[in-house]
C-alpha cells in the first residue's frame, strides 16, 4: 500500500498532469481538499472510488484514514491543489507516514502561479529588468512568517513578487511595498486561475485598492507586483542571437 500526494494543478481539470491522471484513475481511495481543489478533477476518479473530503478533517483525522486504508491494502491518492513543493502541508503529513512505516510517493502538479502568469499573458523574467522570481505571502493564523522574510526585503531586490494567500490583506501589501516599488508599480491580481470564474484586475501600487474595491474576489487570489509586468522595451535576450553560439548551434 501507498500513499500517492499528487499537485492538482491550478484548477483547471485538464491541468493535471498525466501521471497524477493515471493515479488517480488507479487508487481505490482518493483523499482531497474539497475547498480549494475543484469537483471536476474528480472525475479523473475511478467509479466506485471511495471519495473522502479532508476539508472538515484534523491532521489526526487524516492519519486515521492512511491507517484504514494501510489496514486493507488500499493505495491512497492524496490530492492537494496546486503543487505540493510549496504551501501544501504535506510536510508534516509525510512526518506522520515515516512514524507509520507507511510508503508515499511526491506527483508535481502545475504551480497556480504559473497559470496566473499565463492568464496575464507575460513571462515573469525579463531581460535586464527582472530575473528572479519571489513566492512568499503574509503571516496568518494557519502559519506565521518568519521575521527575516518581509515585502518590502524580497521587493529590494527588484524582483517580480508573487504574493499568495494575501488577497485579504492587500491593504498591508501596498503599504509595504509602495515606499520600496513606488505608487506607479504594476500589479496584477488574478483570481482562480485556470477556473471558469477567472478573474483579473490589473492597476498599479498606487490604485490597485481602488479597482479591487469594485471588483472584489476573496480567497484563491494571487497578486504579482513588479516591473516585469508591464515593460515592453526590453532588450532580448541573446539565446536566439544569430551569432550566439551555443552547444546545440554549429555556428562557424
Amino acid at each position: 500500500m501507498t500513499v500517492h500526494f499528487i499537485g492538482a494543478g491550478p484548477g483547471a481539470a485538464d491541468l493535471i498532469t498525466v501521471r497524477g491522471m493515471k493515479l488517480l484513475g488507479e487508487c481505490p481511495v482518493c483523499l482531497f481538499a474539497g475547498s480549494i481543489v475543484p469537483p471536476e478533477m474528480l472525475e479523473w476518479c475511478s467509479p466506485g472510488t471511495r471519495l473522502v473530503d479532508t476539508a472538515p478533517l484534523s491532521l489526526d483525522e487524516i492519519e486515521a484514514e492512511y491507517l484504514s486504508a494501510h489496514e486493507s491494502g488500499q493505495d491512497v491518492a492524496r490530492l492537494h491543489s496546486g503543487d505540493l513543493s510549496v504551501w501544501s502541508a504535506v510536510a508534516e503529513q509525510m512526518r506522520r507516514l515515516d512514524r507509520l512505516g507507511i510508503p508515499y510517493t511526491l506527483t508535481p502538479g502545475v504551480p497556480a502561479f504559473a497559470a496566473a502568469a499565463a492568464a496575464i499573458g507575460r513571462e515573469l523574467t525579463i531581460p535586464a529588468v527582472a530575473q528572479s522570481l519571489v513566492l512568499t505571502r503574509v503571516s496568518g493564523r494557519a502559519s506565521p512568517m518568519p521575521e527575516t522574510e518581509t515585502l518590502s526585503a524580497f521587493a529590494v531586490t527588484g524582483a517580480t513578487v508573487a504574493i499568495h494567500l494575501a488577497i485579504h490583506a492587500l491593504d498591508r501589501v501596498v503599504r509595504e511595498l509602495v515606499p520600496v516599488l513606488g505608487g506607479d508599480c504594476p500589479v496584477a491580481i488574478v483570481f482562480h486561475a485556470s477556473w471558469a470564474d477567472q478573474k483579473i484586475i490589473r492597476g498599479t501600487l498606487n490604485t490597485i485598492e481602488t479597482l479591487f474595491a469594485q471588483e472584489p474576489v476573496e480567497r484563491t487570489a494571487i497578486i504579482f507586483v513588479g516591473r516585469s509586468l508591464s515593460t515592453a522595451n526590453f532588450r532580448e535576450s541573446s539565446l536566439y542571437n544569430p551569432d550566439y553560439q551555443r552547444r546545440f548551434r554549429n555556428r562557424l
